[in-house]
């Protein structure tokens, strides 16, 4: 994420060792891409909410030159769910710290989806329209799955009808991927791309 002149790396770190369990979101910046200064973790079990760890998801800018994270995580019955957080301080230009709010989650799966299988949420971007997607991972049997959701206030996330993406024998669609690209001759935004990872 490029965020007031520096750029913001984020990714996923087990601090206890190299095998996966206790994720949290590590931190890097760099003015250059060239040179990284590591920051303490951003994102983890900071609230009873998050006690089973933090997982993927991703970091876009909102209007008014606000950040946002997205992440997946673990309620209580160990069903996956999206959950949002904020940087703590708006003038700390590093954003250092991020606050999870206790109006989490933002989305949870429907009752015909598969409640382990539903992470990575991938920000999408504001259309012409004024509403955000966003798409998330998610396998219903033995098929890949990718669902969208729109929102306008970025609170009220509503999933479309249709899956965005569906591939078969292929199990989990992980770290799908959601973006807008200009068509030939085109000024603006035209077209979305898929790409499944």
């Amino acid at each position: 994420m490029y965020c007031n002149g520096i750029y913001h790396l984020f990714y996923q770190y087990s601090p206890k060792g190299v095998v996966w369990g206790n994720i949290v979101w590590a931190h890097s910046i760099s003015k250059d891409h060239i040179n990284w200064v590591a920051l303490d973790s951003t994102i983890y079990s900071s609230k009873p909410f998050n006690i089973n760890g933090c997982w993927s998801g991703s970091a876009t800018i909102l209007l008014g030159n606000k950040s946002v994270i997205l992440y997946t995580r673990l309620d209580p019955q160990n069903k996956q769910v999206e959950s949002y957080a904020v940087p703590a301080n708006l003038s700390d230009q590093y954003l250092r710290e991020w606050f999870k709010p206790n109006d989490n989650p933002l989305m949870v799966s429907t009752p015909n989806m598969n409640t382990s299988a539903f992470r990575d949420p991938t920000m999408g971007w504001i259309g012409r329209d004024e509403h955000w997607r966003m798409v998330v991972g998610s396998r219903m049997k033995h098929q890949g799955m990718a669902y969208l959701y729109q929102t306008r206030d970025f609170m009220n996330w509503v999933k479309a009808k249709h899956p965005l993406h569906s591939t078969p024998k292929i199990g989990m669609s992980e770290w799908p991927n959601f973006y807008p690209i200009a068509g030939a001759g085109s000024t603006g935004w035209t077209h979305w791309c898929w790409e499944n990872t």
